[in-house]
């Protein structure tokens, strides 16, 4: 397995759960993204993206890293291109982070749209900023490792079907979850969390607990 961090410019904390995510990872960084290379002492092989949020200051604290420049009207965003880019090197896994937050909600909305798709063509995905995990749901069971107290949610991105939720405070059992619907927002983990979906698109979102648990 070649598993790749893509480093983007959401906000992010260092957590001993992030660190071991991403040991051994080789790295892509996406414009702004770079500045999480030194929070995770990670060395990205490549720097990706149009630069149009990297000031001079950030360029110049990383001469050594090959960088891949594109237009400003490019038709992808620089979180895609660098994800394209770790595709292309051989990535069979992603660890995303800095995915959520930042002054780009669309960014963020499109980033977990994208680990779906991704998920769906077989790229295993994780979205991350150190405090907030992302895993895309498929139809069949996922099995999760957060310690009890954990808050989750399942978002959905379609209508659900035959969604089960076992471990958890509000279990469900084969219910049907209009898209849109918030019954599977603010959970909690009791005991083994495990998460079964008959069909659709979904996306589990946990607090990982104890979230303060930085560098």
């Amino acid at each position: 397995m070649s598993i790749f961090t893509i480093l983007l410019g959401g906000d992010l904390i260092r957590t001993p759960r992030l660190d071991a995510q991403t040991a051994g990872a080789r790295v892509i960084a996406a414009d702004s993204g770079i500045r999480h290379a030194d929070t995770l002492d990670l060395a990205p092989e490549l720097w990706v993206g149009d630069f149009d949020s990297v000031s001079l200051a950030m360029a110049a604290s990383y001469p050594e890293v090959p960088r891949k420049v594109f237009p400003s009207g490019k038709d992808k965003t620089d979180g895609e291109l660098a994800i394209d880019a770790a595709l292309s090197r051989g990535a069979t896994s992603l660890v995303i982070a800095g995915a959520f937050g930042g002054p780009r909600a669309d960014h963020a909305q499109l980033h977990l749209a994208l680990a779906i798709r991704l998920a769906e063509a077989g790229v295993p995905v994780l979205l991350t900023s150190g405090a907030q995990e992302g895993v895309p749901l498929l139809p069949g069971r996922s099995a999760f490792d957060y310690e009890p107290g954990t808050l989750f949610s399942v978002l959905g991105f379609s209508d659900l079907s035959g969604l089960t939720v076992r471990g958890a405070r509000w279990p469900l059992k084969a219910v049907e979850v209009p898209f849109g619907s918030s019954l599977t927002v603010s959970n909690e983990v009791t005991g083994e969390l495990s998460v079964e979906l008959g069909s659709g698109r979904a996306l589990l979102l946990a607090h990982p607990f104890p979230d303060t648990n930085a560098f």
